[in-house]
């Protein structure tokens, strides 16, 4: 099978979605099927590598940050990819597109399928559905029409979470969406053999600092989580974002600095000393797809604290806790405080992750979906 991939975003450029993009298409060449990627290009990453099986092609990008971009950059990538992708299927003959995601790549399977019949298939990120994102609310209320047009005509729709369908089918409901969750590495992300004993129990928390995150409720309570549970800790920040001085304002006014940690925007590379160094990992996001970081928190053996968004249906079971910003502070304190829960969860995280969120048995979903269109 020739698989055509497009996507605005591949590593090192974005978030959960580029790190699928990326694990997807290399299982999809251990299994034999020839990928091409049409990305967007950064700074000074070559235009085209061919790694066996799989070519990225990079087009000019206006893009200038490694972790997000605005509707402009999206646009602009609509613009240059279009040749490209055009040029390519008259060259080539493609079997299957699969978009990441709705929007903005989404324009560019719709044309295709329109120009070369090539069957095209949406995997949703969050960001690209409409209601997920505030900062987007106003255009996609002028282009809400087109985007149903693009999720009418495409050959199938997929949601990493329960949530995200939901989220998804209350803004269009006209079309069936497949659940397909996401996957961890569990080669990169492994529990520490021997962790350390410390005094203090370390929290940590990965993820790029947006309000939507959640982190300015927690943070000021802190102080009383301390007191309450009768332990040290130390609240690890990793990650960056236009909240980072928001937060650090929060803490300096609620007198805790002293306990978080600021560690900065880390690549993937660089994360697991942070992850094995835990005894503890917190989402207490408002809104999510399905969160990479909390699969790879689970890898890492670590039990898992977050709120009721969207994955955690199918990310927590019996290796962690769900609960609502405002019982967050009471479902830290009482797993800071049961050292034997947390073990107990976290070697219940490992088995949940071999079971379930290998990207192996992900990608065979994808591509026996793949099949399946191509045989209709």
């Amino acid at each position: 099978m020739k698989i055509l991939i497009v996507s605005h975003e591949y590593p090192p450029i974005g978030g959960g979605g580029a790190n699928a993009c990326l694990n997807l298409s290399r299982e999809y060449a251990e299994m034999g099927h020839e990928v091409v990627i049409v990305t967007a290009g950064y700074q000074n990453l070559l235009p085209e590598e061919k790694n066996g099986s799989i070519t990225i092609i990079r087009v000019p990008s206006e893009r200038k940050h490694k972790e997000h971009c605005s509707f402009k950059e999206m646009l602009s990538y609509i613009i240059k990819a279009w040749p490209v992708v055009n040029r390519l299927a008259k060259k080539e003959r493609f079997d299957v597109c699969q978009v990441f995601f709705g929007i903005p790549s989404g324009v560019l399977g719709y044309g295709l399928k329109l120009k070369y019949r090539i069957p095209y298939v949406i995997r949703f990120g969050g960001g690209d559905i409409p209601g997920f994102q505030e900062r987007f609310t106003k255009v996609y209320k002028i282009i809400a029409p087109f985007i149903k047009e693009i999720w009418k005509k495409a050959d199938a729709l997929v949601a990493n979470s329960k949530g995200l369908k939901d989220m998804a089918c209350d803004f269009y409901h006209k079309k069936e969406i497949a659940i397909i969750c996401n996957g961890v590495d569990a080669g990169n992300f492994y529990s520490a053999e021997n962790k350390k004993q410390n005094e203090k129990v370390n929290i940590l928390f990965v993820s790029r600092l947006i309000e939507r995150k959640g982190l300015q409720f927690i943070i000021p309570k802190l102080q009383k989580i301390r007191q309450v549970s009768g332990k040290e800790l130390v609240l690890t920040v990793v990650g960056d974002g236009p909240y980072r001085e928001e937060l650090e304002r929060i803490a300096e006014k609620a007198q805790c600095s002293h306990m978080v940690s600021f560690a900065g925007q880390k690549d993937k590379e660089e994360l697991l000393p942070y992850y094995q160094a835990a005894d503890l990992f917190i989402l207490p996001s408002a809104k999510e797809g399905m969160p990479n970081v909390v699969l790879e928190a689970m890898a890492s053996g670590l039990p898992i604290l977050m709120t009721p968004c969207q994955g955690s249906d199918e990310l927590i079971d019996g290796n962690g806790t769900v609960a609502s910003i405002d019982c967050f502070a009471e479902a830290m304190i009482a797993l800071i405080k049961d050292e034997k829960q947390r073990e107990t969860f976290g070697q219940e995280s490992v088995r949940l992750v071999k079971d379930r969120f290998a990207w192996k048995s992900v990608a065979e979903k994808y591509v026996e979906l793949f099949e399946k269109i191509i045989r209709a």
